[in-house]
């Protein structure tokens, strides 16, 4: 079965920087990557390179920035108050998750002042040239109540609990 939209994907990789420096291994986490494909579930550049591959199929993927995390955008660099952050021991480098206007995002720590942090909202990957080897597992279809969700579920869901909001 090739990979396709509407299918869920398994695959190991590792993820590497334009120096070489191993950024993620799914292999070494002991925890393969599982995705519903053609629904934004991974990055743009690395779903169009797994488009029409197959179960068994190792490739490796070089993205640009724009196919990956994007372009450092230095307007998402800037200073909030102090208050801001719940955590007495604050330190540069450290990551948060706060809501955003499109969805969860990561803030990472830049600089702690006085009276104000220094703080980065762009994708911590964003401007990286990004490598990947990649294995690809298993490919099946995905089940009713996956796209509805849009995500794969736990092989142990009761797919008649889930909510289904597509229309027959």
């Amino acid at each position: 079965m090739t990979i396709a939209p509407q299918r869920v994907v398994t695959l190991h990789y590792v993820l590497s920087d334009a120096d070489g420096e191993v950024l993620d291994d799914s292999r070494a986490r002991q925890q393969p990557l599982e995705y519903l494909h053609g629904h934004h579930n991974i990055v743009e550049g690395l779903e169009r390179a797994l488009d029409g591959q197959v179960a068994g199929a190792q490739l490796s993927v070089t993205l640009m920035p724009a196919e990956a995390y994007g372009l450092r955008n230095e307007a998402l660099v800037r200073e909030v108050g102090r208050a801001a952050f719940p955590v007495p021991d604050l330190a540069p480098g450290m990551r948060f998750q706060t809501p955003g206007e499109a969805g969860p995002q990561v803030v990472t720590v830049l600089e702690v002042r006085d009276d104000g942090v220094l703080i980065d909202t762009n994708h911590p990957l964003a401007g990286r040239t990004l490598r990947y080897r990649l294995e690809v597992l298993e490919v099946r279809d995905a089940t009713r109540a996956e796209l509805a969700k849009g995500h794969p579920l736990p092989p142990d869901t009761d797919h008649t609990q889930v909510e289904d909001k597509k229309v027959l």
